[in-house]
């Protein structure tokens, strides 16, 4: 073997060089690449049903709707449990981010909805200001109340919003004893005129349960029953009363609405986070993932505009008579068909206005999400 120059120089003064080995270059790995923070997608399923179960309401009127799937509880479940995830940030800065994100679009609408109902004729008075912030309910003349009667949820959110830091600290104070005592308002004071707030302020709390993991450490055994109880009190309230109310639809029903959706949505969050549930298959269904991913994008445009989709459908479908071939083969008499043409006037409504949540949001407004 040839040996360099300062090889022989070491052998010369009794120095053995170390043996040269043949080895291959050490591959470091490379870091795996870090997925994006993704989105609860069990959480954001339910968003879409509770969407699509509120459309369909609106169009059918089905008064056992709420029963089967109690919409406005589980979307304020949903909405408390990220309000209090924002509030690890400073909380005026949150209330002025959720105002913001939620006033620009209603904002958006309102000035369509107020400007045709000028034009039939009416004269507003000073409660116009809740056209701007609408801490309570707006005014508007009987041509529009099928558009603006959906704003209650609008108010009730704000209000939530608004006090979501003290209901907080309140909460951490005495969790369970807290989110027991929130059904007691509506139990004491079921009348007609009982507030949004007090029917719904359990889920909203509810949603605080979650975001703090406390859910996950209650016993199964209890939860179950504690919610059962819930279910079978409301359901017997809905459907005894029915006298009283003149029907069982939990909407017209406040008592009943509290409890049912009280003991429906602890159960949907408990084997959340009981059994880690995150419908991590929605990505194999592409369109269906899709699906929901536009519904969360644009869920204030779709609650929003859903009630004038379904107001334009009829007179849409009404021209659909003047073409024979229509009036031949399609269904026009069938509910069903105003629905599916509502959710078509939805889908344009979707690009037309959704862009108006990402300039709300500060993000670069895009046609779809």
């Amino acid at each position: 073997m040839i040996e360099d120059a300062p090889t022989r120089e070491l052998r010369a003064v009794g120095v053995q060089p170390a043996p040269v080995r043949d080895s291959a270059p050490v591959r470091v790995p490379a870091p795996a690449p870090s997925a994006p923070p993704g989105r609860d997608r069990y959480f954001d399923a339910l968003r879409a049903v509770a969407l699509v179960r509120v459309v369909a309401y609106h169009c059918f009127g089905w008064a056992w709707a709420g029963l089967v799937f109690p919409s406005m509880g589980a979307m304020f479940a949903l909405a408390g449990s990220l309000m209090a995830r924002s509030l690890q940030r400073p909380a005026l800065s949150v209330i002025r981010s959720r105002m913001r994100r939620l006033l620009v679009p209603f904002w958006a609408w309102g000035a369509v909805v107020v400007a045709a109902m000028l034009i039939h004729g009416w004269m507003p008075g000073w409660r116009i200001v809740y056209w701007v912030v609408p801490i309570g309910d707006p005014p508007g003349n009987a041509w529009g109340e099928q558009a603006w009667e959906i704003l209650w949820y609008l108010r009730c959110y704000l209000w939530f919003v608004l006090l979501s830091p003290l209901l907080l600290r309140v909460f951490r104070w005495a969790p369970v004893p807290v989110l027991l005592l929130s059904l007691v308002p509506i139990a004491l004071f079921d009348t007609g005129d009982a507030t949004d707030f007090c029917i719904f302020v359990f889920c909203w709390l509810l949603g605080f349960a979650h975001r703090d993991g406390l859910l996950e450490r209650w016993k199964g055994s209890i939860v179950v029953v504690l919610s059962g109880a819930a279910l079978v009190f409301g359901l017997w309230y809905a459907l005894s009363h029915q006298g009283e109310y003149g029907t069982y639809d939990l909407d017209d029903v406040p008592l009943a609405q509290a409890f049912w959706s009280a003991g429906f949505v602890t159960l949907l969050f408990y084997a959340k986070a009981r059994w880690r549930i995150d419908f991590a298959w929605l990505a194999r269904w592409r369109r269906l993932d899709r699906v929901v991913t536009v519904f969360n994008a644009r869920a204030v445009t779709i609650y929003l505009w859903h009630e004038i989709a379904l107001i334009l459908a009829v007179p849409l479908v009404d021209t659909f008579w003047n073409v024979p071939a229509f009036e031949r083969w399609l269904p026009l008499e069938s509910q069903w068909f105003l629905f599916g043409i509502g959710w078509v006037l939805i889908a344009v409504a979707v690009p037309m206005w959704g862009w108006v949540e990402d300039v709300a949001a500060k993000r670069s407004p895009r046609l779809l999400p």
